[in-house]
C-alpha cells in the first residue's frame, strides 16, 4: 500500500467509525466517501474529499478535484467523468449519484465560495494557476 493509500483507508475508517465526521485536517469539514469504479483496473474505490452542499438543491454537493494542488487531475475524476455515476456517502447513509462537470461561470462560482469557505482551496488554485483549472464536479442524487 502507499503513503496515500494508507492515509485514504485511515480518513475511510475514521469516516464510518464517527457518523461521517473526521478529525485532523479535515476537522468540522463537510466529508464524503466516492464509490467509484477505476477506469483501467475495473477495481471499485473509495475516495474521501471534502464536499459543498448545494444551497439551492438539497440532491446537489460538489466536489472538488483538486489533488492539494498537484499538477495533474487526480485519477478518481477520470473515473467518475468516464462512468457518468457513482455511489456517494455522506454521515451515514450511501445513495447512487449521477456525476457532471460544473464548467465556466458556475463552476469559477463555486470554487470561489469553497475557497472562501476553506483558504486551502484557494491555495490549491494558485499552485495550479496557469497549469490547470481544477475540477468541480456535480453529485446529483440519482
Amino acid at each position: 500500500m502507499t503513503a496515500m493509500s494508507d492515509w485514504n483507508t485511515n480518513i475511510i475508517n475514521e469516516f464510518r467509525a464517527n457518523e461521517g465526521r473526521v478529525g485532523g485536517p479535515f476537522e468540522g469539514a463537510p466529508m464524503i466517501l466516492v464509490h467509484h469504479r477505476g477506469r483501467k483496473t475495473g477495481r471499485d474505490l473509495v475516495t474521501p474529499t471534502m464536499y459543498m452542499a448545494d444551497e439551492q438543491d438539497p440532491a446537489v454537493v460538489y466536489v472538488f478535484a483538486s489533488k492539494a494542488g498537484a499538477p495533474t487531475n487526480p485519477d478518481w475524476y477520470f473515473n467518475l467523468t468516464a462512468a457518468g455515476n457513482a455511489e456517494a456517502e455522506i454521515g451515514t447513509e450511501t445513495f447512487p449519484v449521477v456525476v457532471t462537470e460544473v464548467t465556466g461561470a458556475d463552476r469559477d462560482r463555486i470554487y470561489a465560495e469553497q475557497a472562501r469557505r476553506y483558504p486551502g482551496f484557494a491555495e490549491y488554485a494558485e499552485k495550479t494557476a496557469g497549469i490547470r483549472t481544477i475540477p468541480v464536479l456535480a453529485l446529483r442524487r440519482a
